[in-house]
């Protein structure tokens, strides 16, 4: 099939590759140049003489190699210095991204666009960049905007991290569209007006119950707020399992379980009691975290143990926000005698190590249950748990693997106090809340939460916290156990809507293009649309009868049930296609499926007919 420009075009997946391979030939081959992509049965090539005409025909499959991209060595500019360049700088490459075909960029915009990608000009990992971006505000004449030279320098000391965040390849691609749902579910949230704040610890009472904020960190620092993420709040019982960590990191996990266990304990988290081995249940009750605590540096002064714990804390946090309430220490330690009871009763047991001071060790706990966040810094303590330890804004190693995980596990199965059952098996993601409104949520490998909101329900945890986690997973598949291959109900945000849909069109294409008969029943097993269609409208359909592969079309036809008679940009059908190629066994067969289709059809449109018209059925 000629078109009046003298092009031939061939209705088969030739035709898409063609078109993207002429593209990146063309720059380096000129009009004198001949270039052979292979694929299959099907070489394309441009004229010598011409260097119009575009023939498909049959050959040999022709290896691409870079050699074949490349132009001669006599037309190949040379750089004496660096050699050859092929492509053009990363960082020419990310302006003409930004700058959408302009001269300059202003300086809003491409913060702006940062942004979009989730990362912020405070973050410790474009220091460099944004100090350059500074310098250059302060010295420009010309207004604030930056021309490609002046780019170059600004980006240039982090522009693998500025890469990979423009061309969304962060843990969340589209991370607007994310936040954009995140932020609905904050606000469907806010509307919940029942709870209790807290009141036997007289500071956590006078917080507002309107207060309610949520932050988010990805594994790759991305970052969004939604609410009053900027107000310090005391961690309370969310420290636990951050004081776990750090013990575990420090002692090892087979030391540290020598004193407490590992199994829930099926009541009260304040409760006097042990298991069978003389033990507190598990490192997320009052009486495990209080032995933990003793673990910590021992032999050193009580300062010595709270500044290392707090240094800690700070590095899991990337050196945001982290303070202390001595107000809330001073409450907790006058209303404290329920935590003296059972520090008293594991002295009583023998649960401390050797030459334990009780009250020393109960004055750390007090303390680091009264140490402060905001939600933007706790956000980046949970991304670090969900990033195996390491902080995601300063890449710093904090943790070792084996204690991360086992603090996960611990928060999975022990973290909600009496609610740890239910959340577990409605959200299946680690958590751990506290008294002072806050929960400590981690997507593991994809990031950390921090919701806060004082009014708690009758089991001591965040009303609004738990309704946004439960509805978080409801929208996403975060849950440990939705599967994230045949999910149809859930959202991914882990992937690229449009690119994946792009690949699907592809594997389906490529499949009825070389004749793949087990491939296609994989795709149309996993409920894959079978009819999906390329920029020119053309299906599977239509590549299987150009090719004249009859077994797939007549799965297509049999099995898959797709319509005989989808029409592409220039109004083909895929008999019309098998026509032109000569495949009559194919072309008979979709005949033959379009005339029974016509026949279906027919008698669809009297029964509808009928129904709308019950009289004439008299």
């Amino acid at each position: 099939m000629q078109t009046a420009s003298g092009i031939s075009r061939r209705p088969a997946l030739g035709k898409h590759l063609l078109r993207s391979m002429s593209q990146t030939l063309a720059p380096g081959c000129g009009r004198a140049a001949t270039a052979a992509v292979g694929l299959g049965r099907f070489s394309c090539r441009r004229s010598v003489a011409t260097g119009s005409r575009l023939e498909l025909g049959k050959a040999e499959p022709s290896p691409l190699s870079l050699a074949t991209l490349q132009p001669s060595s006599a037309a190949r500019p040379r750089d004496t210095k660096r050699g050859t360049r092929l492509l053009p700088k990363l960082e020419d490459l990310l302006f003409d991204t930004i700058a959408e075909g302009q001269d300059k960029i202003p300086i809003v915009k491409f913060i702006t666009a940062l942004k979009a990608t989730g990362l912020r000009p405070s973050d410790p990992r474009l220091r460099d960049s944004m100090t350059t971006l500074r310098k250059a505000v302060k010295t420009a004449s010309e207004g604030v905007t930056l021309d490609k030279e002046l780019f170059r320098r600004c980006v240039s000391s982090n522009i693998v991290l500025l890469t990979q965040a423009f061309r969304r390849k962060f843990v969340i691609p589209d991370f607007e569209n994310f936040t954009a749902q995140v932020d609905n579910i904050h606000e469907n949230a806010r509307a919940l007006t029942w709870g209790k704040v807290a009141d036997y610890i007289p500071q956590l009472a006078k917080f507002s119950k309107d207060l309610w904020g949520v932050s988010i960190c990805t594994v790759d620092g991305q970052r969004h707020s939604a609410g009053d993420t900027k107000l310090p709040f005391c961690l309370q019982s969310c420290v636990k399992p951050l004081v776990y960590s750090v013990a575990a990191n420090e002692l090892g996990t087979q030391h540290v379980h020598r004193y407490v266990g590992k199994e829930p304990s099926g009541l009260r988290f304040n409760t006097l009691s042990l298991n069978e081995d003389n033990k507190p249940h598990n490192p997320m009750v009052n009486s495990g975290s209080i032995v933990i605590t003793s673990l910590i540096k021992q032999g050193a002064s009580t300062a010595e143990k709270f500044d290392y714990v707090t240094e800690n804390l700070a590095r899991m946090a990337g050196h945001e926000y982290i303070g202390f309430s001595n107000a809330t220490f001073q409450s907790e330690r006058q209303t404290g005698d329920r935590n003296f009871a059972i520090g008293y009763y594991l002295r009583e047991m023998q649960c401390f190590p050797e030459n334990t001071d009780l009250t020393a060790t109960l004055d750390l706990y007090f303390q680091l249950c009264s140490i402060e966040v905001t939600c933007e810094s706790g956000s980046v303590m949970a991304a670090t748990l969900a990033n195996g330890g390491i902080c995601p804004i300063t890449g710093e190693r904090l943790l070792s693997p084996e204690a991360v995980r086992n603090t996960l596990s611990l928060m999975h199965s022990c973290g909600m106090y009496d609610f740890s059952g239910q959340f577990a098996f409605h959200v299946g993601l680690p958590a751990k809340s506290g008294v002072g409104g806050g929960i400590l949520l981690v997507v593991p490998n994809v990031m950390g939460i921090m919701c806060w909101s004082p009014p708690l329900d009758k089991l001591g945890n965040s009303v609004r916290g738990i309704h946004f986690s439960q509805e978080l997973v409801s929208m996403f598949n975060f849950h440990n156990y939705d599967d994230l291959r045949h999910f149809d109900k859930k959202l991914d945000p882990r992937r690229e809507g449009r690119e994946a849909q792009a690949k699907t069109v592809v594997n389906v294409l490529f499949a009825a293009y070389s004749g793949d008969v087990s491939a296609l029943r994989r795709y149309a097993l996993s409920a894959m649309d079978m009819e999906h269609r390329d920029y020119d409208y053309r299906t599977a359909l239509h590549v299987a009868a150009a090719e004249g592969h009859l077994d797939v079309v007549r799965f297509l036809l049999e099995c898959c049930n797709v319509s005989p008679t989808p029409r592409d940009r220039w109004g083909n059908t895929p008999m019309a296609d098998a026509v032109l190629f000569g495949h009559s066994d194919v072309a008979q067969l979709l005949r033959e499926y379009e005339l029974k289709y016509e026949q279906e059809e027919s008698v669809a449109d009297s029964a509808r007919a009928l129904q709308g018209n019950p009289q004439d059925m008299a």
